[in-house]
């Protein structure tokens, strides 16, 4: 097989998997059907110091974390274009910045959401 067509296959099938494990993970969080946990979610002592913080982050940082999923598909799909491999490594790099910059966007923006609930007065 061609170097360049393995490139390929291994970049769509890591990039589809990273995109829908984490709209999978985004949704299942900011629902409440994934609660505290030390695999999957926005994982520090902010987000894990209650459930109230984990569902406040999770639910704030649903957009920006599903979109980072979403980017990563796009990135899959590109991968299947017939471009030089010069390209194809921009784009997968690109893609990649992306995905990451979503990912910790809604991170820093669910602590913040969990560090207020930690903040509120207990009635």
């Amino acid at each position: 097989m061609d170097e360049l067509v393995a490139m390929r296959i291994l970049l769509f099938v890591v990039m589809l998997g990273s995109g829908v494990l984490l709209v999978h993970v985004a949704h299942a969080t900011a629902s409440g059907r994934l609660g505290r946990n030390q695999l999957a979610g926005i994982r520090n002592p902010s987000t894990l110091a209650s459930d109230d913080a984990w569902l406040a982050a999770h639910v704030r940082a649903e957009r920006p974390t599903a979109l980072a999923g979403y980017t990563s598909m796009a990135t899959a799909v590109f991968a299947l274009f017939q471009v030089s491999p010069a390209f194809l490594a921009g784009g997968a790099l690109l893609g990649c910045l992306a995905m990451i910059g979503c990912v910790l966007h809604g991170a820093r923006a669910g602590t913040k959401s969990a560090m207020e609930v930690a903040e509120r007065p207990a009635d």
